[in-house]
């Protein structure tokens, strides 16, 4: 057991310092190996690059993909011509909400959180500046809009978070609607009550608007040609409506949503080469860092001692859907990814869940939705999306995180427990 929460310590730490989870995962699993009396070589090249290698083998496609489509969005101007118009339709006055739909309608579509951080932080800056609201909510609006709700609540979003569980469960992106409502309302209309107070608060104290850093990784000019709103908006709707109404695989909706950007785009065919490589480039890091914390849980199941935690998470309470709650939230806080830390928790529980469930009667509707919430209800100061979304806005987690913390995990955390609550009495 003292192997395992060393190794859990080791892996957040370091990962919170900054250091690539690509190798601070093997590092860690080989010290829970040593400390368990494991053989380190054996449980480096065959336990952990077994279930590194399992995840990449079964989603990698939906990360390529995904990145592909996110990377053409971003090149063709697509992603920055929805996210302006939505925001110019919410008014300046209310920029909070207009930054806050504009990422949230983009992660809906499909596009990325990494995409559309940069895709829509010049305009969130602009909105801002006119509206004369500090900075410091940029970071939490930008959390609430794209790695909360859209990520893994709507039924139907086209995100890794809300795909994983389907093979695990036998379910659909659009599992456990009513739930999935439910959380959604939960998290957007606290989240941006919060973000409403907070602005309040700020102006009366006389924290407003401030020019960024000369040092900010982004260019806060936005006079670039950009292509009509409808036209790029058509693309996102390909995707949700082929993964949710046609029914089709994630992989042929993601697809014909790339085609349907190039057929659109037709005349920046000169972005498509390069678009296409970098989608494929950061795929490839994506999912190396989600796979290699997948390994590092895959050397914690044969720890003998995983036995005894598999045993209390299932025994915590008569109802999976608790355990399940508690297994991905922990996995994910701890590895500093939601898709990272649900696939850990699903690959090692994921069967003893589903078959649980199937024995007391509770619905794999549910199961599918519970796991997807838990997941992101996790935004710790070592989340990778986070790290970015601080670096690309020039602010610090002593800025940002309090309000961060309030909206990207206490209240869906709040989200999550009326979830568990719903599908224990039959509501999904």
């Amino acid at each position: 057991m003292l192997s395992i929460v060393v190794g859990l310590v080791l892996l957040m730490a370091l990962a919170y310092l900054g250091w690539s989870i690509i190798w601070v995962a093997p590092l860690a699993a080989g010290v829970v190996a040593l400390m368990s009396g494991l053989d380190v070589f054996e449980a480096y090249t065959g336990t952990y690059m077994t279930g590194l290698v399992g995840f990449v083998q079964k989603w990698f496609p939906i990360f390529l993909l995904g990145a592909v489509f996110g990377k053409l969005m971003e090149e063709t101007g697509a992603a920055k011509s929805v996210a302006r118009k939505v925001t110019q339709l919410i008014g300046k006055k209310r920029a909070i909400l207009g930054v806050l739909i504009a990422a949230a309608l983009l992660t809906y579509g499909g596009v990325s959180l990494f995409v559309v951080v940069f895709a829509i932080y010049p305009i969130a800056l602009q909105l801002f500046r006119e509206a004369n609201i500090t900075r410091k909510l940029l970071v939490p609006t930008f959390a609430l809009g794209a790695f909360t709700f859209t990520m893994t609540s709507v039924p139907g979003t086209p995100q890794i978070q809300n795909l994983i569980p389907m093979d695990y469960f036998h379910t659909s992106p659009t599992s456990g609607p009513i739930i999935g409502i439910v959380t959604t309302l939960i998290m957007a209309v606290g989240g941006y009550l919060w973000l409403a107070y907070r602005a309040k608060a700020f102006s009366a104290k006389g924290d407003v608007y401030t020019e960024p850093n000369a040092d900010s990784l982004a260019d806060t000019e936005d006079e670039e040609k950009i292509p009509n709103w409808i036209l790029s908006l058509i693309p996102l709707v390909v995707v949700v409506i082929l993964l949710n109404v046609v029914k089709v695989e994630a992989i042929y909706a993601l697809l014909l949503g790339i085609l349907s950007i190039m057929i659109l785009n037709f005349r920046d065919y000169k972005k498509f080469i390069f678009s296409i490589n970098e989608g494929g480039k950061g795929s490839v890091m994506a999912i190396l860092n989600t796979s290699a914390a997948v390994g590092f849980g895959a050397v914690i199941a044969v720890v003998p001692a995983f036995d005894t935690i598999t045993t209390w998470l299932l025994n915590i309470s008569d109802n999976p859907l608790v355990a399940e709650a508690l297994s991905v939230q922990i996995m994910a806080i701890i590895t500093g990814s939601a898709s990272g830390g649900m696939g850990i928790a699903l690959t090692t529980l994921g069967d003893t869940f589903y078959n649980v469930a199937q024995a007391t009667g509770i619905s794999p509707d549910a199961l599918h939705r519970i796991a997807a919430v838990a997941s992101g209800a996790s935004i710790f100061p070592n989340n990778g999306a986070l790290l970015t979304l601080v670096a690309v806005t020039g602010l610090t987690y002593k800025e940002t995180y309090k309000d961060v913390f309030m909206v990207a995990f206490l209240i869906p955390s709040i989200a999550l427990v009326v979830g568990v609550i719903m599908g224990a009495v039959g509501l999904v």
